[in-house]
């Protein structure tokens, strides 16, 4: 199992999570024990690539994306993809958020508490 999380820089673990997942420098990918597998950067079509930035998690194997913000129609492809989305405003780092994850304190995304101002 592949979790992908939007973050600012490559700081592994120590990394802070990105406010909004499109949007990040770079993806932190861990596996389901919380190691860190891969940093890339974000060259989703948000950041002048081709690809959304779900499909661009998807073909880096990502089944899970733990994140801060994301709007209804990320979520909407990322579960179109077999991508599940959880989310945590309290979670500042890549390991608090992967801990949050682990102990079932982050919320199934849904349309009530994604990021609506652009839509």
């Amino acid at each position: 199992m592949i979790i992908a999380i939007p973050t600012k820089n490559r700081k592994g673990l120590n990394d802070e999570i990105e406010e909004h997942f499109g949007r990040c420098n770079t993806y932190t990918f861990l596996d389901e024990n919380g190691n860190v597998i891969k940093i890339v950067e974000n060259v989703g079509k948000h950041m002048g690539g081709f690809k959304l930035p779900p499909e661009f998690i998807k073909d880096q194997g990502a089944e899970i994306l733990l994140c801060k913000g994301i709007g209804p129609k990320a979520v909407n492809l990322c579960k179109s993809l077999g991508i599940k989305v959880y989310i945590s405003n309290e979670a500042k780092t890549v390991k608090e958020i992967f801990e949050f994850w682990k102990n079932k304190k982050v919320k199934d995304a849904s349309y009530e508490n994604t990021c609506l101002e652009n839509y």
